[in-house]
């Protein structure tokens, strides 16, 4: 099969706020930019590179109605510091009706586009 993802494009008011809180949230770079669309990719040289799909911000006029219909998973090494970082950053946690007893945190970036901070993953002796 050929066929694979390019990338996830995020609508946002405002894509220069929304992929400034990603690039700070993930360390990726900014390899396009209009005041319409911003592109981030992953570090130049890192294995995601031309790996990951690219996240593109692109201006609408409208906020998302209601919940995501598709929204980021995130592994980090240390989920307690990453939620605190993320936070820091200007996400907000989100209650989407998830239990006490699940392993993931949900969050929302600054145009409040849902995002779950996992747990890290258990490391093997």
């Amino acid at each position: 099969m050929t066929l694979r993802i390019q990338s996830f494009d995020i609508d946002c008011r405002d894509p220069r706020a929304v992929a400034g809180f990603w690039q700070e949230a993930l360390g990726w770079r900014r390899t396009h930019e209009t005041d319409e669309e911003i592109v981030l990719e992953p570090p130049a040289g890192s294995p995601e590179d031309g790996v990951a799909a690219d996240l593109v911000f692109l201006r609408v006029p409208d906020p998302t109605p209601g919940k995501n219909r598709l929204h980021l998973d995130l592994r980090p090494d240390d989920q307690e510091q990453e939620v605190k970082r993320l936070i820091t950053l200007g996400a907000r946690r989100v209650d989407v009706g998830q239990s006490s007893e699940v392993t993931w945190v949900v969050l929302a970036d600054p145009e409040d586009n849902e995002f779950c901070v996992l747990r890290a993953l258990p490391t093997t002796p």
